[in-house]
């Protein structure tokens, strides 16, 4: 149990995106979206929490290679945050073509 707290204390963005995940499940139980849309939610769900982890691995690997400042290992973080950013993009874009029309249908 203190390794995950510890994880959770060293990667706070994987709790933010565990976070969502809750939230989208719960949307998508009041929503009783389809099958079909639950396979993408849960695509985008291990899509993103999995960039979120190797982005986490790189970090880790370029720090225990060097404490010095070098610009080789900050393109190496900025180009994985940059796939977790991706990802997650990728992830709203599925959110927004499931959940948006349920939302529409409710307001009107």
């Amino acid at each position: 149990m203190n390794k995950l707290k510890e994880f959770f204390n060293r990667e706070q963005n994987i709790l933010i995106h565990l976070i969502a995940t809750i939230l989208v499940i719960i949307l998508g139980i009041i929503f009783k979206i389809a099958l079909y849309e639950w396979l993408l939610v849960l695509a985008m769900v291990a899509f993103v929490i999995t960039s979120e982890l190797i982005n986490s691995s790189i970090e880790l690997v370029v720090d225990l290679y060097t404490s010095k400042f070098n610009p080789l290992a900050m393109v190496a973080k900025d180009v994985a945050a940059g796939a977790v950013l991706v990802s997650a993009i990728t992830a709203a874009c599925v959110g927004v073509y499931i959940f948006l029309p349920k939302i529409i249908n409710i307001i009107k």
